[in-house]
């Protein structure tokens, strides 16, 4: 047994493995539980049977939480996650194991909204099942808006929640409650995968059979690496001509950088695809039923597939003797791991984030979907065993631990807006504690206390009441006014949740309803569109009296001028989308400037000295101070400051915010009566203007990262295309059928693509494009977009 696997292993020095430390049991915890029989399981059983014993055991509960709650706080990197599973009363426990919050999320038409269908169909949770597109007239359940069932598309990311029976070891049937979100797949959408999983434990993480890792396949994966979502893979559209899982597996590892393995491998594929061989029981399982509600499972394999299953099998467990060091030493031993052992090391590697097990089926043609939820309990973890942090407010942001003990101070977070006909809902996220009616919570960014009036648990646009939700658990809430990202506590606690990453908006245009009568409507639809997404923001150009919209794409603005119309009534007019511009200083300026204005009554007097250069990313902008002996007081300084962020907000070439500057300021002059903050902030300006201009600046440009697929007979067309449009090639790739081109383009460049695309495709290309990053636009393109910025300017002045 030489396997490149086996020698790897042997060249490590494994015979001093063990388990990891944090499994072992916390010191500071055994100290304040040893009094409280803290860590008994099932001996506390018989206790309950009488109200002493309950009386005892209650009491014995509360004085592990708080002892637990005192050491989140003093040492929560000292405090294990399995500690506080050691610690759990056992009916809490039980109540946490069963329990899964998990997203489904992937490249745009991979299959989201079609498997969770299934997945809510086989639940239990909907009697019949629904196609995207509403081409039964009634269309995905997960799709409620209007818009996502005409154009077959998410939009907005949809909650729901279902109970999944499996049967355990000894086959008797357990039931589990699934909090489940579906998410868009369209780039323009980002964010609403990015509060997604801010707030869940696990995903799916959806392939096509076909097309394996595709562009938005990479963004949900880096999405999830940044938020630490353990995550499976679920290979869809098994069905399809051309569908080749194994392509998706090696791109799995060799893109996204995961080690991964099939458990599974298919019976069939294409219009032959049967069901799948699980590769840990070496059983074939099949689906019957008129919509696969069945399943039926059989000993003996296929012999078409026999020798395939035991190659993958041997794949399986070298892929887990890399990441697992149980399986590493049985490898080395040359024991055959068992059934129960490769499961728990699936489990380990993947909750690790080291390793995501591959499934593969066919959502559309109702096949294997069950065994992917069997593995959404196995491998996915539940609350108690996912690490969430906090800040505690009250000892200057120290890291502390957040416990799910319903016993304990609550601590939430709201991760989504959403406005109803019964007024806003946030739903958010209970970390710890419970979440009652009636109570009243507070907000840790303005310490407001606000009563919770109704709780709600969300099937996608339909609601059920609940009166309390539990530490682990997502409902939705009425009655709080609040900003998505806003941390909930009950008030005995300072704690603060680090929100989700928001993306820069990188088109505009400028919006205004068509009738003026509209104006009320529309105000009242641009507040809710800015609370419900933090990607769309709203401004007033005050030179060109325009209210300007902005946003992560086209389709992104389209989809809320359609709204508009649909939800509001008002017909609005657009101007050409405007690209998000940037502007930087091009090399190191020194500045002495005086602001001096003194002719009888107050004057004005302010002297700056420094210097402004590059930052040296095209990144955000840096404000420094060095002046030393108090020539400019600490006050004159913070008005520099604001007068600093001021001009970065417009800058001096054609008013587009500054990027990647720094202004020093070393050195000043006030004066005893005339000086003021609004003198310094204005000579701050006046210098950064000069500065500005002598040196050498230049107007940057937004390059998207474009992936274009299309079938292989349209290439040459498609390349031709994108050379025209200026765009850089950086990769092509050819697969039996279709082809896709990875390029950089300026979004400048890119209006109208889309319908070009279709045009040279024959309607059967697709693209996405991805914010990338700033670079100086051609010499061309920058005196052009000056000299209409100047001449505009003095259009305004001639006014």
């Amino acid at each position: 047994m030489r396997s490149p696997t086996l020698m790897r292993l042997q060249s490590r020095a494994v015979s001093g493995l063990t388990r990891s430390a944090r499994f072992q049991p916390q010191t500071l915890l055994r100290q304040r539980c040893a009094s409280t029989a803290a860590f008994r399981s099932a001996a506390v059983a018989p206790a309950y049977q009488s109200k002493l014993g309950q009386w005892d055991q209650r009491r014995n509960a509360s004085e592990v939480a708080s002892a637990v709650l005192e050491a989140a706080k003093a040492n929560p990197d000292g405090l294990s996650q399995a500690a506080i599973i050691d610690s759990l009363d056992p009916v809490e426990a039980a109540r946490l194991d069963k329990c899964r919050n998990i997203g489904i999320a992937a490249h745009i038409d991979s299959g989201k909204t079609t498997c969770t269908e299934r997945v809510l169909f086989y639940t239990g949770r909907i009697k019949a099942i629904h196609e995207v597109r509403g081409r039964d007239s009634v269309g995905a359940k997960m799709d409620s808006m209007d818009l996502e069932r005409e154009k077959g598309i998410t939009i907005q990311s949809a909650a729901t929640f279902c109970d999944w029976v499996k049967k355990d070891k000894e086959g008797v049937d357990q039931k589990y409650h699934l909090n489940l979100i579906d998410t868009p797949g369209h780039i323009d959408f980002t964010i609403e995968v990015e509060r997604a999983l801010r707030v869940l434990d696990g995903a799916v993480m959806i392939l096509c059979a076909v097309s394996g890792v595709q562009s938005q396949t990479i963004t949900v994966d880096r999405q999830m690496r940044r938020y630490n979502v353990p995550r499976i893979s679920f290979v869809n559209k098994m069905d399809r001509m051309g569908a080749n899982p194994f392509k998706a597996v090696d791109q799995i590892n060799t893109k996204l950088k995961i080690p991964a393995a099939a458990v599974q491998v298919p019976i069939g594929a294409e219009d032959e695809f049967e069901g799948v061989v699980d590769l840990i029981r070496m059983k074939a399982i099949y689906n019957v039923g008129a919509s696969g509600e069945e399943i039926m499972e059989k000993d003996e394999i296929p012999e078409k597939v026999k020798a395939l299953a035991e190659e993958r099998r041997t794949m399986l467990i070298e892929t887990l003797a890399d990441v697992d060091d149980e399986i590493a030493e049985m490898f080395l031993e040359e024991i055959t791991p068992s059934e129960d052992q490769i499961r728990a090391a699936i489990r380990r590697a993947t909750i690790s984030l080291k390793f995501t097990p591959v499934f593969m089926g066919s959502a559309l043609a109702n096949k294997s979907v069950q065994p992917m939820l069997d593995g959404v309990i196995d491998y996915l973890p539940n609350p108690s065993e996912v690490e969430n942090l906090a800040l505690d407010q009250k000892r200057e942001e120290a890291p502390v631990k957040l416990v799910p003990y319903n016993s304990l101070p609550f601590v939430g977070l709201a991760f989504k807006l959403e406005e109803s006909n019964f007024g806003q809902l946030t739903y958010i996220r209970v970390y710890q504690g419970t979440l009652r009616k009636g109570s009243n919570v507070f907000n840790a960014r303005n310490n407001k206390k606000v009563k919770v009036p109704r709780i709600v648990r969300m099937h996608s646009n339909d609601m059920e009441e609940v009166t309390e939700i539990g530490s682990g658990e997502i409902c939705a809430v009425f009655g709080i006014e609040c900003a998505s990202g806003d941390t909930f506590t009950d008030g005995t606690l300072g704690y603060s949740m680090s929100s989700m990453f928001v993306p820069e908006p990188v088109i505009s245009l400028s919006i205004k309803p068509k009738q003026s009568k509209d104006g009320a409507n529309f105000s009242k639809a641009m507040a809710r569109f800015q609370r419900e997404d933090p990607t769309f923001r709203v401004s007033y150009d005050s030179e060109s009296d325009q209210t300007i919209i902005s946003g992560m794409g086209e389709l992104h603005l389209d989809i809320y001028v359609e709204r508009m119309r649909r939800e509001y009534r008002v017909d609005c007019e657009t101007g050409q989308p405007q690209v998000a511009y940037r502007e930087t200083i091009g090399n190191r300026v020194e500045f002495d400037h005086l602001l001096k204005k003194q002719s009888g009554g107050p004057g004005e007097f302010a002297r700056v000295m420094g210097f402004m250069e590059p930052t040296g990313a095209l990144e955000e902008n840096k404000f420094e101070q060095q002046v030393i002996g108090g020539s400019i007081s600490e006050k004159f300084l913070y008005a520099c400051e604001k007068g600093f962020n001021l001009s970065c907000e417009k800058g001096p070439l054609i008013g587009h915010k500054v990027l990647g500057t720094r202004m020093v300021i070393n050195d000043g002059a006030t004066h005893m009566t005339d000086s003021s903050e609004m003198s310094f902030k204005n000579a701050t300006q006046q210098a950064f203007r000069k500065a500005f201009a002598e040196s050498q600046p230049s107007v940057l440009e937004p390059l998207m990262k474009t992936v274009v697929t299309a079938p292989t007979e349209f290439q040459g067309d498609v390349i031709g295309l994108l050379n025209k449009r200026g765009a850089t090639i950086n990769d092509t790739e050819t697969g039996v059928d279709e082809f896709t081109v990875y390029a950089d383009c300026s979004l400048n460049g890119m209006f109208g693509f889309s319908s070009n695309l279709r045009a040279a495709t024959q309607g059967k290309g697709e693209y996405t494009m991805e914010f990338s990053h700033y670079e100086k636009a051609p010499p061309h393109m920058q005196k052009e977009l000056i000299a209409k910025y100047l001449k505009a300017q003095a259009d305004r002045h001639k006014k």
